[in-house]
């Protein structure tokens, strides 16, 4: 009887136990669940944009132009959404998010057109995820301490490392063996299980007395982002000083002075976020309550913590835009293909990403985070040197293992110290601005690297083909020549190549084959050598980061 009662209660004990785990974890899977989602629909409708202009009889501009407003949506209203949990419950401010997502998920997947798109998927969906991705740092700094805390990051990064890589092959197949539209609707799986996690986030705000949205800041931040975004997106077809090709809207042309209409959406970004710290200077001075703490903006690990974390989100974008565009056009695999061929990258990335936070009994995490960075340099070093006509999926296994493993060491370690680097009544704030550079950073890493890949692309073909014709210009006339194939013919997708190559005669195909190939090589080791400056970049901010996790999580 003794023995029976022993076991009853142990049992208890046990059910009991795994239920508190369950209950003490769920915050965290809540909110790693919600950014795979965000962050698999960002990706995985990228492959599917051929078929979607299929479907409209559209343009390929016009489907990119969703995308873009996905992302600027978002860059646009992080901020101040970011700080809703100041002021709203988590848990309300969460569940409102999500019912929005669903709307603009089930308003993008029965789209008839590209304005219906553009609202669901663009400007629902954007809105939503800004809401989101800054909430979910919030929660895992309110809900956690210590090692849980970097455990829970780790696990948050992880996810966002997988979310990014299982997008493209989970798009992939849906587009070739269904419909892109599944894309949408499965989505809407996932925030019901999400939206049933909900009732364990925190239930209360993180501030007693309810304050007021600072308008003033939020209109500068609204209007910083939006115009760094913009003018970053502008600057691959229209160039960064000096204007590449007339910038027309609505009949218009704007290039004053012969410059590029990118360097004053630029100029006018960083313009309003100097305004930006100036009002909320002011603004706190006189009692009131800024969208920004001067103490979040002066605070040098939170700082330093958010130029390294920008400078690692601007080598993820560019490494992110190039990669799957030399694996199709050089190496000829699908979009599903070139997901898979990212899994090692993935693997690596999710397996540091979890594990590392535990390594810090015996490495500080600054150390951690510079031997990923490292390692991302070893691993994009690897695929430089191996970079040619031998090159395979294969042979990319290790490299791209490297690179992930060094971003999850990273990862492991760089949000949890940025974030616990200011007060808990800080955090929604601060989660915001961490956010908003997130933001910014993709966008200039694919403007950048992306437009220097491209330019080293079409260059190289314009200056094969002068040579193979034995022809001389000048450096304005190669740069017309340049311009005019860009228009011409969208030659750095293997499809394009494949239209563009069978509008000529027998030899001249062959002879451009050849030369649309060994572009593609340069264009690739290029583009490696930059981001290997940025991986340096990113070393030298890295040594400003304190050497262990800051004690700035106490009021």
């Amino acid at each position: 009887m003794t023995s029976g009662g022993s076991a009853s209660d142990g049992d208890t004990r046990l059910a009991t136990d795994s239920a508190s785990v369950v209950r003490y974890w769920a915050p965290a899977i809540a909110v790693s669940l919600t950014t795979f989602i965000v962050v698999v629909n960002a990706s995985l409708m990228n492959v599917a944009i051929p078929t979607i202009v299929q479907d409209f009889d559209t343009t390929v501009t016009a489907i990119q132009g969703a995308v873009a407003l996905y992302s600027l949506v978002i860059a646009a209203l992080i901020l101040p959404a970011g700080t809703l949990p100041s002021r709203r419950s988590n848990r309300r401010v969460m569940a409102a998010a999500l019912l929005v997502y669903a709307a603009g998920t089930v308003v993008a997947a029965v789209s008839w057109n590209t304005a219906v798109l553009y609202l669901g998927w663009g400007v629902i969906e954007g809105a939503a995820a800004a809401v989101i991705f800054p909430l979910t740092y919030t929660e895992l700094t309110v809900s956690y301490e210590g090692d849980d805390r970097a455990k829970a990051f780790g696990l948050l990064a992880g996810v966002n490392g997988v979310g990014s890589t299982l997008g493209p092959i989970i798009g992939g197949a849906l587009t070739t063996y269904a419909s892109w539209r599944w894309g949408f609707v499965i989505q809407l799986a996932g925030v019901a299980v999400i939206l049933y996690l909900v009732r364990y986030v925190s239930p209360d705000p993180l501030s007693e007395t309810a304050s007021s949205l600072d308008i003033g800041g939020t209109v500068l931040s609204v209007v910083g982002a939006t115009s760094l975004v913009v003018g970053f997106l502008l600057t691959g077809k229209y160039g960064w000083l000096v204007e590449r090709r007339p910038f027309v809207v609505g009949g218009l042309q704007f290039n004053p002075f012969g410059t590029s209409p990118a360097i004053w959406f630029l100029g006018g970004g960083f313009l309003a976020f100097a305004m930006f710290v100036q009002y909320e200077r002011r603004l706190e001075r006189a009692g009131k309550s800024p969208l920004v703490s001067i103490g979040v903006l002066t605070n040098r690990p939170f700082v330093s913590g958010v130029v390294t974390y920008f400078v690692r989100t601007t080598v993820t974008a560019g490494f992110m835009f190039v990669v799957p565009i030399y694996l199709q056009a050089v190496l000829g695999y699908t979009a599903f293909q070139t997901g898979v061929a990212l899994v090692p990258y993935a693997i690596a990335s999710v397996l540091l990403a979890t594990i590392s936070p535990s390594w810090r009994k015996y490495l500080s995490p600054k150390s951690l985070i510079q031997i990923g960075i490292v390692c991302i340099g070893l691993g994009m070093a690897l695929l430089y040197e191996q970079t040619g006509p031998g090159q395979t999926i294969g042979s990319m296994t290790i490299p791209m293992a490297i690179i992930g493993a060094g971003l999850g060491l990273f990862m492991g370690q760089i949000t949890n110290m940025t974030m616990s680097a200011v007060p808990t009544s800080n955090s929604p704030e601060a989660s915001g601005l961490l956010n908003v550079c997130i933001s910014i950073g993709y966008s200039m890493g694919t403007a950048i690297v992306g437009s220097f890949f491209l330019g080293q692309f079409y260059g190289s073909v314009v200056d094969g083909v002068l040579r193979a014709e034995n022809v001389r210009v000048s450096a304005a006339q190669r740069n017309d020549l340049v311009l005019g194939l860009e228009d011409a013919a969208e030659t750095a997708t293997e499809a394009t190549q494949r239209q563009f190559l069978a509008q000529l005669g027998p030899a001249q195909r062959r002879l451009l084959e050849d030369i649309f190939e060994a572009a593609m090589f340069d264009a690739q080791r290029a583009a490696l050598l930059l981001l290997l400056l940025f991986v340096l970049l990113m070393l030298v901010a890295s040594t400003f980061l304190p050497r262990e996790i800051p004690e700035g999580d106490s009021d």
